[in-house]
């Protein structure tokens, strides 16, 4: 349940945690104080969800904390129109936060147990325009192809190359790349052939496993 308190506390995250910090998107921002983090963990830490830190939500995965919940949301540049593909569904939360500010996200989670609690929540919010699908992420989901923007939510060696394959001329793709105890947070910018990097910080996510991930790697 959604309660005045806990709103006030989201009101408080986006001010000191989010806006704080550099993050200027309105869009985004509003979002952020709009969908209940506190609903995507387990109850016992609910009184914790607004604290700017990852919460563990079961199965050795986690919901990442706040900050970086809204930064990558707003590299990723979301526009109304656009299918956003998401890599790890985990909780749900960022899925839900991306069906705020585009027409539909398709989400991927190699974890079916955690793949169906994240889909019985975002029903129960009543948010219909996100689509989990259980598989290896780091094949993407070429038959909604091609995404204008694509997110991964777990640290990977590497940008893989079906994800690319994927991204939309003008596409976006914002990911954790680098090594498995720390990464860089990267967006690339898909321009005709070329594929143009940026870097944003240091960041560390739980790995990415599959087959263009950490298989065997970690």
């Amino acid at each position: 349940m959604d309660t005045d308190e806990f709103r006030e506390e989201r009101a408080r995250m986006v001010e000191h945690q989010i806006a704080a910090r550099g993050v200027r998107d309105p869009r985004v921002l509003a979002a952020m104080r709009e969908v209940p983090r506190h609903l995507f963990v387990p109850e016992t830490i609910q009184s914790a969800a607004y604290q700017d830190r990852p919460l563990p939500i079961g199965s050795g995965q986690t919901i990442s904390q706040p900050y970086i919940v809204a930064l990558m949301t707003a590299l990723l540049e979301p526009s109304p129109g656009d299918t956003v593909l998401e890599i790890g569904a985990g909780s749900g939360y960022q899925a839900a936060i991306l069906g705020t500010l585009v027409t539909r996200v398709i989400t991927i989670e190699r974890l079916p147990e955690i793949a169906a609690a994240a889909r019985e929540r975002l029903q129960q919010l009543g948010i219909s325009n996100v689509e989990v699908e259980v598989g290896d992420g780091t094949m993407g989901f070429p038959s909604r192809a091609p995404y204008q923007g694509i997110l991964i939510t777990a640290a990977t060696p590497e940008v893989p190359a079906p994800l690319l394959a994927q991204l939309a001329d003008g596409g976006r793709l914002v990911a954790p790349v680098g090594a498995r105890d720390v990464q860089e947070l990267i967006r690339v910018r898909k321009q005709g052939d070329q594929m143009v990097r940026e870097y944003h910080g240091g960041v560390c996510f739980v790995p990415l496993i599959g087959e263009f991930g950490w298989k065997g790697r970690w």
